[in-house]
């Protein structure tokens, strides 16, 4: 499958399968880059399209302070698939900055650098940082539009003599809005974003979120995050991470979205089942659990990248072709 002027397919695009890839914090800080860098070769050699990185501060488990700069060395090691911090939290640096680092980045690696963002949540990442967390939605908003557009080489401004900003005019890089409502899915549509729709609402919920997009003239990715695995995770570990995130972002949760099956042609079935029921055109995948070791991850996306991903995108490549 290949993109204009035979291009790959860019980020995010409908029908693609990524993975997201998480640090183990047990490590010490060199060889949690040494296995992120381990586990995405995995990934990439194996066939998924893309790998994910996502931010948070202070050593928060399972999370990193840099997906950018993570995403560059992924890129570095190897010479297929793309790489993307997503969702970056936005309001924490200027969208300038980040619209000059992510085109710069891309320029290194033509076509194989996505970006998502969000509001972000945490205190500790506003606190550490000397910002309010009071301040991240209303410059969440008023920031989106401008990321998207300067990574399509629009509005450029004082910057309009950045060369690697003017190319995105002609190689627009795909941005990710993380949408957890219909408004949020309505914000990224209005500005030309696609949306990351988190893994731990259910379906039903999500389709609310894809319709308000898809109603407000939304035409790019819509990506659903789903922890997935192949035979049955152990349900402590998956009711500890859920207890973590709920501190965080209280109120009602739904039930475990995990999806999981002993065989790889089911859980093929179940993620291209979930992806439809959401209205979502592409899947982000998620293996890592805190107390999870590292070899068990490894092993995981070794057997997905092998037997459950060639499956799935067939699935999905069918879905998409006949408008489910």
């Amino acid at each position: 499958m290949t993109g204009p002027l035979g291009r790959p397919p860019p980020p995010f695009a409908p029908g693609s399968v990524s993975i997201r890839l998480y640090p183990h914090n047990d490590l010490d800080a060199e060889a949690v880059v040494a296995e992120l860098c381990t586990q995405a070769r995995l990934a990439l050699v194996g066939g998924f399209d893309g790998v994910m990185t996502s931010e948070h501060h202070g050593g928060f488990a399972g999370y990193l302070p840099n997906p950018l700069q993570m995403a560059a060395f992924f890129l570095e090691e190897h010479p297929g698939g793309w790489a993307a911090p997503c969702p970056l939290v936005l309001p924490l640096r200027p969208a300038a900055l980040v619209a000059e680092e992510v085109a710069w980045l891309d320029a290194r690696h033509p076509g194989r650098v996505g970006l998502g963002v969000a509001a972000g949540a945490l205190p500790l990442d506003f606190t550490a940082m000397g910002l309010r967390v009071a301040d991240a939605v209303p410059r969440f908003v008023a920031e989106l539009p401008r990321i998207v557009g300067m990574l399509a080489g629009r509005d450029l401004g004082e910057l309009h003599g950045d060369p690697a900003l003017q190319r995105c005019s002609t190689w627009p890089i795909p941005v990710l809005s993380a949408a957890a409502s219909p408004s949020a899915a309505r914000r990224a549509a209005s500005c030309g974003a696609g949306i990351l729709l988190e893994g731990m609402s259910p379906p039903e919920r999500l389709r609310a979120v894809c319709s308000a997009y898809d109603r407000a003239g939304g035409t790019r990715p819509k990506v659903l995050i789903r922890r997935t695995w192949l035979g049955h995770p152990d349900p402590a570990l998956v009711a500890r991470q859920r207890s973590v995130y709920e501190s965080y972002a209280p109120g009602s949760r739904a039930p475990d979205q995990t999806i999981s099956a002993d065989g790889p042609a089911e859980l093929a079935e179940l993620l291209a089942e979930a992806q439809s029921e959401a209205g979502a055109d592409a899947l982000n995948l998620r293996v890592h659990l805190p107390g999870i070791a590292p070899g068990a991850i490894g092993e995981q996306i070794a057997a997905l990248a092998a037997d459950v991903v060639p499956r799935l995108r067939v699935l999905l490549a069918a879905r998409i072709h006949d408008g489910a």
